[in-house]
């Protein structure tokens, strides 16, 4: 059978129970030992006083100078006994033989113990062992004439004595003790029961068990993770967290609040506003994060936030890649249907003997469809690119828009990464196609990109409303849209793209009504 494990709180309940214990014992004795001390001076300072005043009485001092000292002595000493105290008070003469005592029969006898310092004149407080016991005594001399020494007397309390009183105060000491003992025992078990609802009524290799598991998963997982408090302070970044979001591993942002943690704008935004979040696309530096932010619960009380975040920025390079392909695949399909129709009505024509007006019908549009690729072809030698923009001359057609290659475009190779290229163009190009859908005729847009020894040029007007010159900075920016149902991360891309490579946005309306994006990036290497 598993040997059951203390919790944590049960542990410190314990401790502390022994520790207290300890010291109200600890304190107890201490004062019982200060009280025996107190005792045993009080007992020294009154027998003292006691046999200086008998020692200084004129009728002890003629008893022992009369012919039977006994007989006056032993009653005053029984008197005084009764009247002090104290257990015993002899009057002796300087060769030790007593002239009182409580017991009759010892009078006449040496008394026992030290007289040395009294019969040197000095009066003196010890404890010693006499015919009753252990008992704490003074011994002071009694002067006659000339200064000089008759006797002696010896006022004593037994230890006995000083014990019983001491013992009488044991109520008192012990009304003291238990009261701090329940009180120490109560404190600590209201510590120990917050403890254990705290920790949850684990013990401690279950919670380093716990946080090993726990540490190691957190950090290993593929996913960046942030967690906040209630008071929206961080509480952990996990490795890939930090890795998206570009902190530094040596950064400090454990129990630092969000505002104080250089985070990019977006995630900085929805973590301070701790609304829940599903697959929200957020941007990171170069990086495009779907983030997921939901609130923490534990028992219906909120604990914090969690934000998780993936990365997909390779994921969208794709997607964007293989939205050209399907836009040149279903430009091809329409064009296809569109031939068939047109070959249908060419063969009629010839049926009928109109020959002249077959060979005009077969041969304009595809002139003109011919004129475009060979356009596009010669002028822009990246494949991708050449794709891309025959797939959105189709597809603007398909809308009544007229997409116009510039003639002046020209672009041999990719100087950038081709995935940026596609980024850039394509947004510009769909968002001024977005633009002039819900204008009147005639809708057009213009694209030109070109390059030259020192920066790559991408440029795109459009026939739409326009874009007013103060909120150019907002366009670029991840959530801003003119679209109602917009996420607002077409153009964001592209100025994600800009900053990466140091490139410049312009936006202008010319004197044709035509709003135009222009694109400036530096080509590696070149001069800035």
């Amino acid at each position: 059978m598993a040997r059951r494990q203390w919790s944590i709180a049960g542990q410190l309940f314990a401790l502390q129970a022994v520790v207290v214990t300890l010291l109200v014992l600890a304190g107890a004795g201490g004062a019982v030992w200060l009280a025996r001390s107190d005792s045993q001076q009080a007992a020294q300072d009154e027998v003292l006083a006691v046999a200086q005043a008998v020692a200084g009485s004129p009728s002890v001092r003629a008893a022992l100078t009369a012919a039977d000292p006994a007989a006056t002595l032993q009653p005053y000493a029984e008197a005084t006994q009764r009247a002090t105290g104290t257990d015993f008070v002899v009057v002796m003469a300087p060769d030790r033989t007593r002239y009182s005592h409580p017991n009759p029969t010892l009078i006449g006898r040496p008394f026992i113990g030290d007289i040395g310092p009294a019969l040197a004149g000095e009066p003196f407080t010890v404890t010693n062992v006499g015919t009753l016991g252990e008992s704490v005594r003074a011994v002071v001399p009694v002067y006659g004439d000339g200064r000089r020494i008759v006797g002696l007397v010896s006022v004593g309390i037994t230890t006995r004595a000083i014990n019983r009183k001491l013992l009488a105060q044991a109520p008192v000491l012990l009304g003291s003790a238990v009261p701090a003992l329940a009180l120490a025992a109560t404190g600590s078990w209201l510590l120990s029961r917050r403890l254990r609802r705290q920790t949850h009524g684990l013990g401690p290799a279950q919670m380093t068990r716990m946080y090993e598991y726990y540490d190691a998963v957190l950090h290993s997982v593929r996913e960046g993770l942030v967690v906040l408090t209630r008071d929206r302070r961080v509480a952990l970044v996990n490795d890939e967290g930090r890795r998206l979001l570009g902190l530094a591993e040596e950064a400090p942002v454990t129990d630092r609040p969000v505002a104080a943690i250089d985070l990019p704008p977006a995630v900085a935004e929805l973590l301070a506003a701790g609304r829940d979040a599903h697959d929200e696309p957020v941007l990171a530096g170069d990086r495009v994060l779907v983030a997921n932010q939901r609130t923490t619960r534990f028992e219906g009380a909120a604990l914090g936030t969690v934000l998780t975040l993936r990365d997909q920025t390779e994921l969208r390079n794709l997607a964007s890649e293989l939205d050209s392909v399907r836009a040149l695949t279903e430009a091809l399909q329409a064009q296809t249907h569109e031939s068939a129709n047109r070959l249908h009505t060419v063969l009629t024509l010839v049926e009928l003997g109109r020959t002249d007006e077959a060979v005009r019908l077969g041969t304009r549009d595809l002139a003109l469809a011919q004129q475009l690729t060979d356009r596009v072809v010669g002028a822009v030698t990246e494949p991708a690119l050449a794709a891309l923009l025959l797939g959105k001359s189709a597809r603007a057609g398909e809308r009544g828009v007229d997409l116009v290659v510039e003639p002046d475009c020209r672009l041999d190779g990719s100087p950038l990464p081709g995935t940026d290229l596609i980024t850039v163009v394509g947004n510009l190009v769909d968002n001024a196609l977005d633009a002039v859908a819900a204008t009147p005729p005639p809708r057009r847009v213009r694209v030109f990109v070109g390059a030259d020894a020192h920066e790559l040029v991408v440029r795109v007007g459009d026939t739409g409303p326009g874009l007013a010159l103060d909120r150019v900075a907002d366009a670029f920016r991840r959530g801003w849209s003119t679209k109602s149902a917009g996420r607002g991360l077409g153009l964001a891309l592209v100025g994600q793209v800009v900053r990466r490579h140091g490139g410049t946005t312009d936006v202008t309306r010319t004197e044709d009504s035509e709003t135009v994006f222009t694109v400036r990036l530096p080509l590696p290497g070149a001069d800035r």
